[in-house]
């Protein structure tokens, strides 16, 4: 497991980290972590880059403000995510509070998850829904509730789509070196943020960096959600190019894994890229691509 990059000084820098371990739904969670499962198949070689996926249509009319609530338009195939014990019903996390994130998703078979941090950005994540609109598969979005409120109608075309929207705090700083009652603001400003422009609040988060500590954990159980994490982490932050993300993907991928990319915090060109390509690979080797849901 890769520990985070070195601290930026500024808020835009920030928004690069990642995170450790990974949530698993109600009817799927293990005690502790989960074995390495068995790899898939190999991915077959590719002659050269498929076609870019279709173009993201523009947002269109005026932005809601930020705060409103907001009635999520039905969709046929919306999915939504599930925590420990909230079957039938979605309800608060219980305890006993967890201690540790679970790493990978075993029992959900020749399943990848693919995770995107930092966002919504209108600059990148409308491609990204596009690519994952053309094929038809849901993914999750761990986003930061300061972009949540400058681009809220970006947060419900992610809704809207059927994906997953997780906490991935407000602004996005060392959940460590904060107080308990700061811990708290970033991840309750967060929640707030989000079910106030989508209808429902986040029962999955990430800590930014992958900087755990028992407050948040229990804070993070408080407000109802699960801790989420990876296994596979594209370092598409750094901008190594298209095609060595995609091969950390491909590399990287088998039952149950859990895939970590960016749709904020920088220049994200090669992520959206990147998606076009991996994406249809995944699903040529036979894997699914899904999130946890009831």
């Amino acid at each position: 497991m890769k520990k985070d990059q070195m601290l930026p000084g500024r808020r835009t820098a920030l928004r690069i980290g990642a995170c450790l371990g990974v949530a698993v739904s109600a009817r799927l969670l293990t005690a502790g972590q989960a074995q390495t499962p068995g790899r898939a198949a190999p991915l077959p070689p590719t002659a050269g880059p498929p076609p870019a996926g279709p173009p993201a249509a523009p947002l269109t009319g005026p932005a809601a403000g930020p705060l409103a609530n907001a009635r999520l338009r039905s969709t046929a195939y919306r999915l939504q995510p599930m925590t420990e014990g909230a079957f039938p019903g979605f309800r608060r996390a219980a305890p006993p509070v967890r201690t540790r994130p679970i790493l990978e998703l075993p029992e959900l078979g020749d399943t990848v998850v693919l995770t995107f941090d930092d966002g919504p950005d209108p600059a990148y994540t409308p491609a990204i829904l596009s690519t994952l609109r053309q094929y038809d598969v849901r993914a999750m979005f761990l986003v930061c509730g300061e972009m949540v409120y400058d681009h809220p109608d970006v947060l419900r075309r992610i809704a809207d789509d059927g994906h997953v929207v997780g906490n991935h705090s407000w602004s996005h700083p060392q959940m460590t070196r904060l107080t308990r009652s700061g811990i708290r603001r970033e991840m309750a400003r967060t929640s707030d943020v989000v079910e106030e422009t989508i209808g429902e609040a986040p029962l999955w988060y990430r800590a930014p960096y992958g900087a755990w500590n028992r407050h948040s954990f229990e804070i993070g159980a408080e407000l109802g959600m699960e801790p989420l994490g990876w296994t596979v982490d594209s370092l598409d932050w750094t901008e190594p190019g298209t095609t060595t993300i995609v091969r950390r993907v491909v590399d990287g991928a088998g039952p149950g894994v859990v895939v970590l990319s960016h749709d904020a915090g920088g220049d994200r060109s090669q992520s959206v890229a990147a998606l076009r390509r991996y994406l249809p690979r995944l699903l040529d080797a036979g894997y699914r691509v899904a999130v946890p849901h009831r």
